[in-house]
């Protein structure tokens, strides 16, 4: 075969090659398991086949029965100023869903209850829940409102606190013997639906909460 003849070959080969291989690329599928999917963000989340975010969820509460009608919730009187607040006296609440909780800042039992009324409070604020924390002194230095505020800013106390310095309001709702910490629940009319001395039942007073904001009184 002469030179020309054999240049006329190779060149016809390749041709044949390069339809065989585009022939190829149009049929056969990619086995690149990424290929025709959408960017994945930074999240690792895939930006085309992820699900729309599930709306809130509302809590609901686990009780099965109106909360029991225990008492009439008394009054705050002669109080002797209110801290993290505009409010200036106990009727500024009325009409809300109130836990109102005796306690002072050095007690123990008191402070192992913060953190779930925190929680509580976080949650259902929103909904109308107010607490009131009544600062009722055990011991003389706990009688200063200075040391009240910067204790409460530690404890991380948010909600309005009422300076009961002589403890008047603390004998009067509890009519003795009286306890520290003593925590109630108050629906919008202003009767007493939850009553704890010290610690404990925090899904109980939840759920009592819940179920006064849903239902009412």
């Amino acid at each position: 075969m002469n030179r020309g003849a054999l240049i006329a070959v190779l060149i016809g080969g390749f041709a044949t090659v390069g339809l065989i291989g585009a022939a190829l690329n149009k049929t056969t599928p990619s086995n690149d398991p990424l290929e025709g999917r959408s960017a994945v963000t930074d999240s690792g989340e895939d930006t085309a086949d992820a699900a729309p975010p599930e709306p809130a969820v509302k809590p609901r509460s686990g009780l099965t029965e109106a909360p029991p009608f225990l008492d009439t919730a008394g009054e705050l009187r002669e109080i002797d100023g209110w801290l993290n607040t505009d409010a200036t006296s106990y009727e500024a609440f009325a009409g809300q869903v109130q836990i109102v909780q005796f306690w002072t800042y050095s007690c123990y039992n008191c402070k192992n209850t913060l953190p779930y009324l925190q929680d509580i409070y976080e949650k259902h604020r929103p909904d109308g829940l107010e607490i009131i924390g009544v600062h009722a002194p055990e011991f003389n230095f706990e009688r200063d409102p200075a040391n009240v505020e910067v204790a409460a800013a530690e404890l991380g106390v948010t909600w309005p606190i009422a300076l009961d310095t002589e403890r008047l309001n603390f004998r009067q709702w509890q009519g003795g013997p009286n306890y520290w910490p003593r925590t109630y629940v108050v629906d919008q009319n202003g009767a007493i639906r939850f009553d704890e001395i010290g610690e404990g039942r925090y899904q109980e007073l939840e759920d009592t909460v819940v179920w006064l904001l849903e239902n009412g009184p």
